[in-house]
Protein backbone atom coordinates (compact mmCIF):
# COMPACT_ATOMS: atom_id res chain seq x y z
CA UNK A 1 0.00 0.00 0.00
CA UNK A 2 1.41 3.25 -0.77
CA UNK A 3 -0.18 6.67 -0.13
CA UNK A 4 0.77 8.02 -3.78
CA UNK A 5 -1.25 4.82 -5.25
CA UNK A 6 -4.03 5.43 -2.92
CA UNK A 7 -7.56 6.66 -4.81
CA UNK A 8 -9.88 8.92 -3.34
CA UNK A 9 -12.64 7.70 -4.83
CA UNK A 10 -15.64 8.28 -7.69
CA UNK A 11 -17.83 10.82 -7.01
CA UNK A 12 -21.11 10.58 -5.30
CA UNK A 13 -23.08 11.35 -8.25
CA UNK A 14 -21.22 8.11 -10.13
CA UNK A 15 -23.42 6.18 -8.00
CA UNK A 16 -20.82 3.38 -8.58
CA UNK A 17 -18.05 3.55 -6.48
CA UNK A 18 -15.88 0.79 -6.58
CA UNK A 19 -12.22 2.67 -5.67
CA UNK A 20 -10.00 1.03 -3.32
CA UNK A 21 -9.80 3.26 0.29
CA UNK A 22 -6.23 2.16 2.67
CA UNK A 23 -6.32 1.50 6.31
CA UNK A 24 -2.70 1.68 7.59
CA UNK A 25 -1.17 0.07 10.09
CA UNK A 26 -0.06 2.20 13.01
CA UNK A 27 3.00 1.65 15.25
CA UNK A 28 3.82 2.65 18.88
CA UNK A 29 7.24 4.47 18.83
CA UNK A 30 6.77 4.36 22.38
CA UNK A 31 4.23 3.52 25.06
CA UNK A 32 3.76 4.96 28.75
CA UNK A 33 1.30 3.81 31.32
CA UNK A 34 1.70 7.00 33.65
CA UNK A 35 -1.58 6.51 35.15
CA UNK A 36 -5.31 5.26 35.74
CA UNK A 37 -8.50 7.36 35.83
CA UNK A 38 -11.15 6.69 38.63
CA UNK A 39 -12.92 5.26 35.22
CA UNK A 40 -10.38 2.42 35.12
CA UNK A 41 -9.35 3.61 31.80
CA UNK A 42 -5.30 4.44 31.88
CA UNK A 43 -3.48 7.30 31.22
CA UNK A 44 -1.52 7.17 28.36
CA UNK A 45 1.49 9.02 26.31
CA UNK A 46 2.67 7.63 22.99
CA UNK A 47 3.53 8.31 19.86
CA UNK A 48 1.85 6.52 17.26
CA UNK A 49 3.15 6.50 13.37
CA UNK A 50 1.60 5.45 9.96
CA UNK A 51 3.00 3.11 7.70
CA UNK A 52 2.81 1.86 4.39
CA UNK A 53 0.59 -1.43 4.92
CA UNK A 54 -2.55 -2.13 6.20
CA UNK A 55 -5.74 -3.08 4.95
CA UNK A 56 -8.37 -2.15 2.15
CA UNK A 57 -11.76 -1.45 1.77
CA UNK A 58 -14.35 -0.93 -1.14
CA UNK A 59 -18.18 0.78 -0.48
CA UNK A 60 -20.87 -0.12 -2.89
CA UNK A 61 -23.44 2.72 -2.52
CA UNK A 62 -27.32 1.15 -1.39
CA UNK A 63 -30.57 2.75 -1.69
CA UNK A 64 -32.05 0.68 1.43
CA UNK A 65 -30.23 2.59 3.82
CA UNK A 66 -29.31 -0.67 4.70
CA UNK A 67 -25.12 -1.21 6.41
CA UNK A 68 -24.03 -4.64 5.07
CA UNK A 69 -20.79 -5.90 5.53
CA UNK A 70 -19.47 -8.22 2.44
CA UNK A 71 -16.99 -9.72 4.56
CA UNK A 72 -17.95 -10.62 8.33
CA UNK A 73 -14.71 -11.88 10.85
CA UNK A 74 -14.79 -15.51 11.48
CA UNK A 75 -16.59 -15.12 14.88
CA UNK A 76 -17.27 -11.75 15.00
CA UNK A 77 -20.80 -10.70 14.21
CA UNK A 78 -21.67 -8.08 11.57
CA UNK A 79 -23.05 -5.87 13.88
CA UNK A 80 -20.28 -6.17 16.34
CA UNK A 81 -17.82 -5.19 13.32
CA UNK A 82 -16.00 -1.53 13.81
CA UNK A 83 -16.59 -0.69 10.05
CA UNK A 84 -20.35 -1.70 10.50
CA UNK A 85 -20.50 0.40 13.62
CA UNK A 86 -19.01 3.28 12.24
CA UNK A 87 -21.29 3.69 9.50
CA UNK A 88 -23.57 3.61 11.64
CA UNK A 89 -22.70 5.93 13.57
CA UNK A 90 -22.30 8.42 10.88
CA UNK A 91 -25.80 7.90 9.60
CA UNK A 92 -27.46 8.52 13.07
CA UNK A 93 -24.85 11.81 13.58
CA UNK A 94 -25.38 13.16 10.11
CA UNK A 95 -29.15 12.17 9.63
CA UNK A 96 -28.10 10.20 6.56
CA UNK A 97 -30.40 7.59 5.09
CA UNK A 98 -27.76 6.24 2.57
CA UNK A 99 -26.99 3.03 2.77
CA UNK A 100 -23.43 1.31 1.59
CA UNK A 101 -22.51 -2.75 0.88
CA UNK A 102 -18.39 -2.67 2.97
CA UNK A 103 -15.52 -5.29 1.79
CA UNK A 104 -12.63 -5.44 3.61
CA UNK A 105 -9.57 -6.87 2.64
CA UNK A 106 -8.16 -7.46 5.97
CA UNK A 107 -4.23 -8.23 6.00
CA UNK A 108 -3.38 -6.83 9.37
CA UNK A 109 -3.63 -9.61 12.15
CA UNK A 110 -6.33 -9.12 14.75
CA UNK A 111 -4.74 -8.52 18.31
CA UNK A 112 -1.45 -7.56 16.86
CA UNK A 113 -1.24 -4.15 17.84
CA UNK A 114 -1.14 -2.92 14.69
CA UNK A 115 -4.51 -1.03 15.43
CA UNK A 116 -6.15 -2.40 12.20
CA UNK A 117 -10.00 -2.85 12.91
CA UNK A 118 -9.32 0.83 14.55
CA UNK A 119 -7.72 1.53 11.16
CA UNK A 120 -10.81 -0.21 9.00
CA UNK A 121 -13.82 2.20 11.28
CA UNK A 122 -11.55 5.63 10.91
CA UNK A 123 -11.39 4.53 7.04
CA UNK A 124 -15.06 3.89 7.12
CA UNK A 125 -15.82 7.56 8.50
CA UNK A 126 -13.73 9.21 5.93
CA UNK A 127 -14.16 7.42 3.13
CA UNK A 128 -18.28 7.81 3.63
CA UNK A 129 -17.93 11.33 5.02
CA UNK A 130 -17.03 12.07 1.21
CA UNK A 131 -18.88 9.45 -0.51
CA UNK A 132 -22.10 10.64 1.18
CA UNK A 133 -21.22 13.97 0.98
CA UNK A 134 -22.10 14.77 4.61
CA UNK A 135 -19.34 17.58 4.88
CA UNK A 136 -18.09 17.01 8.83
CA UNK A 137 -15.75 18.18 10.13
CA UNK A 138 -12.28 16.21 10.99
CA UNK A 139 -12.87 17.36 14.54
CA UNK A 140 -16.55 15.86 14.18
CA UNK A 141 -15.58 12.90 12.80
CA UNK A 142 -12.86 11.86 15.75
CA UNK A 143 -15.47 12.88 18.65
CA UNK A 144 -17.84 9.91 16.44
CA UNK A 145 -14.40 7.33 16.19
CA UNK A 146 -13.86 8.16 20.05
CA UNK A 147 -16.60 6.33 20.85
CA UNK A 148 -15.92 3.01 18.65
CA UNK A 149 -12.43 3.38 20.48
CA UNK A 150 -9.62 5.16 21.78
CA UNK A 151 -7.64 4.16 18.58
CA UNK A 152 -9.49 5.47 16.00
CA UNK A 153 -8.83 9.16 16.37
CA UNK A 154 -5.46 9.32 15.17
CA UNK A 155 -6.08 7.83 12.10
CA UNK A 156 -8.86 10.07 11.12
CA UNK A 157 -6.37 12.81 12.87
CA UNK A 158 -4.16 11.26 10.04
CA UNK A 159 -0.50 12.50 10.90
CA UNK A 160 1.98 11.17 12.84
CA UNK A 161 1.19 12.27 16.60
CA UNK A 162 2.48 12.67 20.29
CA UNK A 163 -0.53 11.18 22.00
CA UNK A 164 -1.64 11.26 25.48
CA UNK A 165 -5.02 11.02 27.79
CA UNK A 166 -6.62 7.14 26.24
CA UNK A 167 -4.70 8.51 23.68
CA UNK A 168 -6.96 10.89 21.87
CA UNK A 169 -5.30 14.26 22.73
CA UNK A 170 -3.47 14.55 19.63
CA UNK A 171 -0.61 16.52 18.69
CA UNK A 172 1.16 16.24 15.20
CA UNK A 173 4.67 15.20 15.42
CA UNK A 174 7.58 15.48 12.76
CA UNK A 175 9.40 12.19 12.17
CA UNK A 176 12.51 11.20 10.17
CA UNK A 177 12.12 8.60 7.09
CA UNK A 178 12.47 5.12 8.08
CA UNK A 179 11.69 1.41 6.97
CA UNK A 180 9.99 -0.99 9.88
CA UNK A 181 10.53 -4.79 10.10
CA UNK A 182 7.57 -5.83 11.53
CA UNK A 183 6.92 -9.58 13.01
CA UNK A 184 3.69 -11.02 13.61
CA UNK A 185 3.27 -13.34 16.27
CA UNK A 186 1.00 -16.14 15.87
CA UNK A 187 -1.51 -14.84 18.33
CA UNK A 188 -4.29 -12.93 19.06
CA UNK A 189 -3.19 -10.55 22.59
CA UNK A 190 -6.17 -9.38 24.27
CA UNK A 191 -5.57 -5.80 24.95
CA UNK A 192 -7.99 -6.00 28.37
CA UNK A 193 -5.93 -8.67 29.42
CA UNK A 194 -2.53 -6.76 29.61
CA UNK A 195 -4.32 -3.85 31.08
CA UNK A 196 -5.61 -5.82 33.98
CA UNK A 197 -2.64 -7.40 35.11
CA UNK A 198 -1.17 -7.28 38.37
CA UNK A 199 2.20 -5.87 37.67
CA UNK A 200 1.38 -3.24 34.99
CA UNK A 201 3.55 -0.13 35.82
CA UNK A 202 0.61 2.50 36.03
CA UNK A 203 3.15 5.41 37.58
CA UNK A 204 5.87 6.15 34.24
CA UNK A 205 6.75 9.82 34.86
CA UNK A 206 5.00 12.17 32.15
CA UNK A 207 7.40 13.28 29.50
CA UNK A 208 6.73 16.68 27.67
CA UNK A 209 5.53 16.38 23.85
CA UNK A 210 8.54 18.84 22.83
CA UNK A 211 11.13 17.13 25.13
CA UNK A 212 10.08 13.58 22.95
CA UNK A 213 13.03 12.07 20.38
CA UNK A 214 12.82 9.37 18.20
CA UNK A 215 14.22 6.30 19.73
CA UNK A 216 13.29 7.38 23.25
CA UNK A 217 10.95 5.64 26.04
CA UNK A 218 10.01 1.97 25.89
CA UNK A 219 6.63 0.06 25.74
CA UNK A 220 5.42 -0.25 29.13
CA UNK A 221 2.70 -3.13 28.42
CA UNK A 222 5.98 -5.30 26.72
CA UNK A 223 6.66 -6.99 30.11
CA UNK A 224 3.16 -8.08 30.67
CA UNK A 225 2.78 -9.67 26.88
CA UNK A 226 6.05 -11.42 26.69
CA UNK A 227 5.76 -13.30 30.40
CA UNK A 228 1.93 -14.24 29.24
CA UNK A 229 3.29 -15.05 25.27
CA UNK A 230 6.27 -16.98 24.53
CA UNK A 231 5.89 -16.42 20.93
CA UNK A 232 5.79 -12.85 21.45
CA UNK A 233 8.72 -13.39 23.62
CA UNK A 234 10.77 -15.32 21.48
CA UNK A 235 10.42 -12.97 18.00
CA UNK A 236 11.24 -9.54 20.47
CA UNK A 237 14.65 -11.78 21.75
CA UNK A 238 15.44 -12.70 17.66
CA UNK A 239 14.72 -9.12 16.27
CA UNK A 240 16.72 -7.49 18.59
CA UNK A 241 19.45 -9.37 18.07
CA UNK A 242 19.84 -7.28 14.78
CA UNK A 243 18.37 -4.20 16.06
CA UNK A 244 16.57 -2.13 18.68
CA UNK A 245 13.12 -4.30 18.90
CA UNK A 246 10.22 -3.33 20.60
CA UNK A 247 6.16 -4.17 20.79
CA UNK A 248 3.59 -2.14 19.20
CA UNK A 249 0.57 -1.58 21.19
CA UNK A 250 -0.51 -4.26 23.60
CA UNK A 251 1.20 -6.76 21.03
CA UNK A 252 0.96 -8.88 19.36
CA UNK A 253 3.67 -7.26 16.39
CA UNK A 254 7.36 -6.59 17.37
CA UNK A 255 9.23 -4.37 14.84
CA UNK A 256 12.37 -2.78 14.55
CA UNK A 257 13.20 0.62 12.89
CA UNK A 258 16.09 1.28 9.82
CA UNK A 259 17.50 4.00 7.64
CA UNK A 260 16.87 2.50 4.66
CA UNK A 261 14.85 -0.61 3.12
CA UNK A 262 18.31 -2.61 2.09
CA UNK A 263 18.96 -2.97 5.68
CA UNK A 264 15.86 -3.83 7.04
CA UNK A 265 15.18 -6.30 3.95
CA UNK A 266 18.73 -8.34 4.61
CA UNK A 267 17.85 -8.97 8.63
CA UNK A 268 13.99 -10.08 7.32
CA UNK A 269 16.10 -13.20 5.16
CA UNK A 270 17.93 -14.02 7.59
CA UNK A 271 13.85 -14.65 9.84
CA UNK A 272 14.13 -18.11 11.14
CA UNK A 273 11.38 -20.42 9.20
CA UNK A 274 7.49 -20.13 10.50
CA UNK A 275 8.14 -16.34 10.86
CA UNK A 276 6.06 -14.25 9.41
CA UNK A 277 7.30 -10.61 8.83
CA UNK A 278 6.58 -7.86 6.06
CA UNK A 279 8.53 -4.34 5.72
CA UNK A 280 6.63 -1.03 5.66
CA UNK A 281 8.00 2.68 4.70
CA UNK A 282 6.91 4.89 7.55
CA UNK A 283 4.33 7.71 6.15
CA UNK A 284 4.65 11.60 6.83
CA UNK A 285 0.36 10.63 6.40
CA UNK A 286 -2.44 8.93 7.03
CA UNK A 287 -3.33 8.25 2.95
CA UNK A 288 -7.04 9.50 3.31
CA UNK A 289 -5.78 12.76 5.24
CA UNK A 290 -7.15 15.07 2.17
CA UNK A 291 -10.30 13.72 2.86
CA UNK A 292 -11.24 15.34 5.83
CA UNK A 293 -10.70 19.54 7.00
Amino acid sequence: MSPQASPIGQGPDSWTWDSVYPAPAKLNLFLHVVGRRPDGYHCLQTVFRFVGHGDALRFTPRDDGEIVLATPLPGVPPEKDLTVRAARLLQAASGCRKGVTIAVDKRLPMGGGLGGGSSDAATTLLALNHLWQLGLSRQRLQQIGLTLGADVPVFVFGENAFAEGVGEELQPVALPSACYLVLEAPVEVPTALVFSAPELRRDTPLLAAGDWRPGAGGNDLEPVVVARFPEVAERLAWLGGHARARMTGSGACVFAEFADRAAAAAVLRQAPAGFKGWLADGLDRHPLHALAA
